[in-house]
């Protein structure tokens, strides 16, 4: 494990430099050679660790901003050398899937309408001419929708995770498209024979969009896809409709798989009660005083069963960590950002052969100290029923000094 850390440690100490000789002056070519004789399949992890840390020693946003095409083309290599699984991104409707379905229209309107129409430009400047290129233009400010589902959807969650340099550097180029954009446009509604100009700025709109399309699909959608949770892209899912779709729709209305768990547990015998009571080995309760109970506790509790398939969870006034009820009837795994599945997995592996019989973490959410806990739920016989999770604000409790013996008046 030590060696992987120093390995990475160097490896970004590596990238850190080759972005610096850049922003010193060096060409891409000179620093091509080094970077492709030391850097072996450089991950989109570390691209964003290494942004991460120039920002934070200090190099401002509009440096990195100024060196983005000029990275992006050195790390093009290595990066299109990632393997990548099949991942949710392939399935239509996923907001990935959309995002990368408008960037193939985006293509299509450049290469077949956008960049012909420059060159019948270039070789005359007609009214007829100029009115194409306009509405070229025109409709290329469709791309604006698809940069604001990404900055207002999907940043915001990349950045709860720690992820802000990327963000703001792409912003900042989504900005300056959108600048050349309408610039175009205005020189071509104001045509007044400055041809070379319009021609010159009408190129780097385009190659600015080409590029931006390539440092999505193989920077930010690959990164965004190792953080978020199934329900953090279900919510961009659902909140994309509001701000509206650039040139295309989506393919199809992503359903995240669940398991009907009224239906299972029916299956498995398990008849639901309503109305009647529960006997239980200490004595009997009905369905609604055993909600009513649950909800009450001063903890927070979510089973998922030996499966891995979440079926229940308490709801108390005050929970600390959000549960909407679509999580019934999901995989574990689905709850979890991926990047943290690894935990998950070794958790639940642990408790359900019986290695550990519970597991414990505490951390730090605003102004509460969280004590998250971990039980393995097993019958009388010892065989594994599924994990239990309770979560709890234990700095009120750590604040207790001293003795109480009366009533609060």
């Amino acid at each position: 494990m030590s060696e992987f850390i120093n390995n990475r440690e160097y490896r970004m100490k590596v990238l850190k430099e080759l972005i610096k000789e850049l922003h010193s002056g060096k060409t891409v070519e000179e620093v091509k050679p080094r970077f492709e004789e030391l850097i072996k399949g450089v991950s989109t992890e570390e691209i964003a660790n290494m942004e991460q840390a120039l920002i934070m020693e200090g190099m401002p946003v509009e440096e990195i901003q100024r060196l983005c095409d000029v990275h992006a083309a050195v790390f093009k290599g290595s990066i299109e050398e990632i393997h990548r699984p099949q991942r949710p991104e392939d399935v239509p409707g996923h907001p990935v899937h959309t995002f990368k379905l408008e960037n193939r229209e985006l293509e299509k309107l450049i290469n077949a309408r956008i960049k012909p129409h420059i060159k019948e430009f270039e070789v005359s400047d007609s009214p007829e001419n100029v009115s194409k290129l306009a509405q070229d233009f025109n409709t290329l400010w469709e791309v604006d929708k698809h940069y604001a589902r990404k900055e207002n959807l999907l940043f915001p969650f990349l950045e709860k995770y720690g992820i802000t340099a990327p963000p703001k550097v792409m912003w900042g180029v989504d900005d300056e498209i959108r600048d050349g954009i309408k610039e175009v446009s205005s020189m071509l509604s104001n045509y007044r024979g400055n041809k070379d100009e319009v021609i010159d700025k009408a190129n780097q709109v385009i190659d600015k969009v080409i590029e931006m399309i390539f440092k999505e699909e193989n920077i930010l959608f690959p990164m965004a896809l190792n953080t978020l949770s199934e329900d953090e892209w279900l919510k961009i899912e659902e909140e994309s409709y509001e701000i509206g779709y650039c040139l295309t729709q989506p393919a199809g209305k992503w359903h995240p798989t669940r398991e009907n768990v009224e239906q299972k547990a029916q299956l498995q015998g398990q008849q639901p009660v309503e109305g009647g009571y529960i006997k239980f080995e200490t004595g009997i309760l009905s369905q609604q005083e055993i909600e009513a109970i649950f909800n009450t506790l001063p903890v927070d509790i979510t089973f998922v069963d030996k499966d891995g398939i979440v079926k229940y969870f308490s709801q108390g006034k005050e929970r600390i960590f959000a549960r909407p009820k679509a999580v019934l009837g999901r995989r574990l795994e689905n709850c979890h950002p991926p990047a943290s599945m690894h935990i998950v997995q070794k958790i639940v592996e642990d408790l359900r052969t019986g290695k550990k019989d519970h597991e414990d973490f505490w951390i730090k959410k605003g102004d509460k100290y969280v004590f998250i806990r971990y039980f393995a739920v097993r019958d009388n016989a010892g065989q594994f029923l599924g994990i239990l999770e309770v979560t709890q604000d234990i700095k009120p409790i750590q604040e207790i000094r001293g003795e109480k013996r009366l009533l609060d008046e």
